[in-house]
């Protein structure tokens, strides 16, 4: 499995491509406990629950009908009095946030694979692509050297790529705000700095008119 943090901020990620602003921080931080909510599974291990089984860990939990039963689930209980469009795109955030634990367990280097498609069938599956270091469940062991070396390959194979996106939807946006023909672009054009002072009606009178009216203005 990936660490928390890293799940954290892949959901942030999701959250600002998708046009969620950081203003609304409790809808973030729902994203964020949708993406870390799979490894709840992982108490399956004290409970004795085999890990191949599909209520093992990286199993029904980390599902796509997972995060659709996740996002359903949610829509219903939060968001049932917004509208259509609205509750396509929370609904859209709640899903892929949640989906996204289980991309992020499939480009680790340890454990088993993902149970993509249970409850079809229980298969396991990586991706091609497995540069992420796989994270220890207990917690402790992130101060070890193993934790460090984790920190460190999500660092850069999770984290720079995540902020990044989130830098470029944030300038994204702000290039729409201020877009040609946008009521910001509007504001600012008719805002006072913006507008010359012979277009307000002001006049200038000439230097030396203005030094004779006030002589501290005098060379």
């Amino acid at each position: 499995m990936a660490s928390a943090f890293a799940h954290a901020v892949t959901a942030m990620a999701v959250g600002s491509v998708l046009g969620i602003s950081p203003r609304r921080w409790r809808l973030l931080l729902l994203g964020v406990l949708c993406a870390v909510l799979p490894d709840l599974d992982s108490i399956g291990f004290w409970l004795g629950i085999p890990y191949e089984h599909p209520l093992g860990h990286r199993g029904f939990s980390h599902s796509i009908a997972f995060a659709a039963l996740t996002s359903g689930v949610i829509l219903l209980v939060a968001f049932r009095d917004r509208t259509a469009g609205e509750r396509r795109r929370l609904g859209g955030f709640v899903f892929l946030a949640t989906a996204s634990h289980g991309v992020l367990d499939a480009m680790t280097n340890g454990g088993l694979g993902v149970a993509f498609f249970s409850p079809l069938h229980n298969d396991r599956y990586f991706l091609p692509f497995r540069p992420i270091e796989v994270s220890p469940l207990e917690p402790h062991l992130f101060f070890t050297r193993k934790g460090i070396t984790v920190l460190a390959t999500e660092w850069y194979w999770v984290w720079i790529p995540s902020l990044s996106v989130m830098l470029g939807a944030h300038l994204w946006r702000r290039r729409g705000e201020i877009a040609p023909g946008s009521p910001e672009a509007a504001e600012e054009r008719l805002s006072p700095a913006a507008v010359p002072s012979a277009a307000r009606g002001e006049t200038s009178a000439p230097t030396d008119v203005r030094e004779a009216l006030d002589p501290s203005r005098r060379p």
